[in-house]
C-alpha cells in the first residue's frame, strides 16, 4: 500500500533531539515515515508509541519490539499512554497532514480528482462524514466552515448555491458537488478552489482544529523537562495555533504575568520555523505548504 514521502523527515526528526534510551510519540503515523526514521535512532531500551485513527494505517505496522502501535486518534494521547503504562515521554511529533494514500484511494472522498461518495472520514466508525456537512448543515454553518476552513471569501454564496440545489436532489458525490458549483470554479482556478473547498470540509468533519487544540493542550505534561515537540502544519488556521500555543501557552489572549512582570509558559521556541527546501517542494509536491515548528518543555 503506497503511502507518501514523509515530508521534512529528518528536521522534524532531527527537532526531537533524540535519547536514544527515550521514550517518543509518532502522533501521526500514517505509512511509518517518520516512526521508521525515529526507531533507527533510539537504542535497545528506547521505545517508540505511535497513533493513528485510520485503519488502513494498521497495515503498515512496524515489527519492532520497541515499537507500538495504537489505532486511535491522538486527542486521545494522555489516556491511551496512561493505559500503557506511559506517564512522561521525551518527544512528542506530529504531522497533520493527510497521507496521500488517503487522498489516491478514491472511496475515501478526499480528493477532487476522483468521483466518489461524500465521505472523507479519516476514522470510518465516525458518524459525521462530507454528506452530512453538505446536505444536513444549515446555510450559516456551511458558510462559516468554508470561510474558516477553506478561507473562501465567496463563502456565503457557495453555501447558498449548495441549500438550493440540495432542495430539490441530495448531494451524494464528489462530482456533483462539483457540478453543482461549476459557476464559481472559473478554469484558471478550479483546482486551486476546489482543492480549498474539500479541504474545508474535511476538517469540518475529521474535527481537526478540535483534535489539535486538544492535543497541543495535553503535551506539556507528557513532555520531561527538555523534551521536544515537533509539528509539521500545513494549514495557516493550524500553524497559527501551533505558533500561538508555543509563544503563549494559550491560543487566545495573552498569558498571566507575576508580580515580576514574568510570564510562565510550558514551552518555549526552539530555532527557527523550517519549509522543505526546493529540491523536497520538487520531488514532493504536498510538501510545498509545510511548515515545520519545535518547542523544548521549559
Amino acid at each position: 500500500m503506497t503511502y507518501h514521502n514523509p515530508v521534512l523527515l529528518f528536521e522534524s526528526v532531527d527537532g526531537l533531539n533524540i535519547d536514544p534510551n527515550g521514550i517518543y510519540v509518532d502522533v501521526t503515523f500514517g505509512g511509518g515515515g517518520h516512526s521508521k526514521e525515529i526507531l533507527k535512532r533510539l537504542g535497545v531500551n528506547g521505545k517508540l508509541y505511535a497513533f493513528d485513527q485510520d485503519q488502513d494505517a494498521l497495515q503498515n505496522a512496524i515489527d519492532d519490539d520497541r515499537f507500538v502501535l495504537i489505532n486511535e486518534n491522538f486527542r486521545y494521547i494522555k489516556r491511551f499512554l496512561r493505559f500503557h503504562g506511559v506517564k512522561k515521554v521525551h518527544g512528542i511529533l506530529a504531522d497533520l497532514g493527510v497521507s496521500s494514500h488517503q487522498f489516491d484511494e478514491a472511496d475515501r472522498g478526499f480528493s477532487t480528482r476522483f468521483d466518489a461518495d461524500l465521505d472523507m472520514r479519516m476514522n470510518k466508525e465516525d458518524e459525521l462524514s462530507a454528506y452530512e456537512v453538505i446536505n444536513k448543515y444549515e446555510e450559516e454553518e456551511l458558510s462559516s466552515v468554508l470561510f474558516q476552513y477553506g478561507e473562501l471569501r465567496n463563502s456565503r454564496a457557495l453555501a447558498r448555491e449548495i441549500v438550493k440545489v440540495r432542495s430539490e436532489k441530495e448531494i451524494k458525490t464528489s462530482f456533483e458537488l462539483k457540478e453543482v458549483l461549476k459557476k464559481y470554479l472559473p478554469k484558471s482556478k478550479e483546482h486551486k478552489i476546489l482543492a480549498q473547498i474539500f479541504q474545508a470540509i474535511r476538517i469540518e468533519v475529521n474535527q481537526e482544529i478540535e483534535v489539535l487544540k486538544e492535543f497541543l493542550m495535553q503535551t506539556p505534561e507528557l513532555l520531561i523537562e527538555g523534551g521536544r515537540l515537533s509539528v509539521i502544519s500545513y494549514h495557516s488556521l493550524e500553524d497559527r495555533l501551533v505558533k500561538r500555543f508555543i509563544q503563549n501557552g494559550l491560543f487566545e489572549g495573552e498569558p498571566e504575568k507575576d508580580f515580576y512582570g514574568n510570564v510562565n509558559v510550558p514551552l518555549k521556541k526552539a530555532g527557527k520555523l523550517i519549509v522543505p527546501s526546493l529540491k523536497e517542494i520538487k520531488e514532493n509536491n504536498r510538501s510545498r505548504s509545510a511548515k515545520l515548528r519545535v518547542a523544548i518543555k521549559n
